[in-house]
């Protein structure tokens, strides 16, 4: 912009500014309308979308049948964020900041709400007893990495896909910063990925599960469209990870639930059951409906 912003004294919120999510985006938090939330057969129940955040926690429960427990089994209910479901009074209980994914454990007889994702992957992690070591270094190690993350993507998302992707104009400056500070932590992940197959150590833990589906989609340039600009090609070691990931069978099913973007036959938009993927993908939805 030719001329520079001058903030005034005491800010007004102008939804007219909120670029690609200002019909979303409010300055206050609460309901904005009555809306109760669908409950299933199972012990959890997960409210969601297959963003970054939301793959961690599908990805986790996926994990955890794959090992056998069944006590994870669970219902996945679609939160479509972009037009404003997070907002329903219903969701708003379970999570008052109104972000996906919000969990509800109902295997007891007073119902827990977990929400933001690195709480979800703890508690899962410790009602299980997977994907945490136990001993106090493994432990102390998965759990820095774990929050690491947390506090590394709004860097990522909001910070460098907001600006690159998202702003209704490019701002050199924004831009600048945030690509500086991804590429940073890009180079952190890849020194570490050289020295330990996992990113607690040997070991695939709850801090893989977390930090994947966010760097691994940066590291493969299928994030924000930004690979190139970034030049994920440079970080080896990182991407060696990724793709050692991905090819989980447990995450290859994680990434498909409440999915509504890509292949038709990837998204799975709602999960209750082991054989949804199998029978309830988009592409057989709509084929019987046509």
């Amino acid at each position: 912009m030719t001329d520079a912003y001058v903030p005034p004294k005491i800010w007004t919120w102008n939804k007219e500014n909120g670029g690609r999510f200002a019909n979303i985006n409010r300055p206050v938090a609460g309901a904005t309308h009555e809306k109760e939330l669908p409950v299933g057969r199972h012990p959890l129940q997960l409210y969601s979308l297959a963003t970054p955040n939301g793959v961690k926690v599908t990805v986790m429960l996926e994990e955890l049948l794959a090992l056998g427990q069944e006590g994870a089994e669970y219902d996945a209910w679609l939160i479509r964020i972009n037009e404003g479901d997070q907002f329903g009074s219903g969701f708003v209980e379970i999570n008052p900041n109104s972000k996906i994914p919000a969990l509800l454990d109902r295997s007891g007889p007073t119902p827990i709400r977990v929400f933001e994702s690195g709480a979800i992957l703890t508690y899962l992690a410790e009602k299980f007893g997977e994907f945490l070591p136990t001993d106090a270094a493994g432990r102390a190690e998965t759990l820095s990495w774990l929050f690491w993350q947390m506090g590394a993507a709004p860097y990522l998302g909001g910070g460098f896909g907001h600006f690159y992707a998202y702003a209704p104009f490019k701002i050199e400056y924004a831009i600048d910063r945030f690509a500086m500070e991804v590429k940073r932590q890009l180079d952190v992940l890849d020194r570490r990925l050289a020295e330990s197959e996992y990113l607690a150590g040997d070991s695939y833990t709850i801090a893989d599960i977390a930090v994947w589906p966010w760097y691994g989609g940066m590291a493969k340039g299928l994030l924000y469209d930004g690979g190139e600009f970034l030049q994920v090609e440079d970080y080896k070691n990182l991407r060696r990870w990724t793709d050692q990931i991905a090819e989980r069978p447990a995450v290859k099913r994680g990434r498909m639930v409440n999915r509504v973007m890509g292949d038709p036959e990837s998204q799975l938009h709602e999960r209750h059951d082991a054989s949804d993927f199998e029978t309830r993908t988009q592409d057989k939805v709509l084929a019987a409906e046509a």
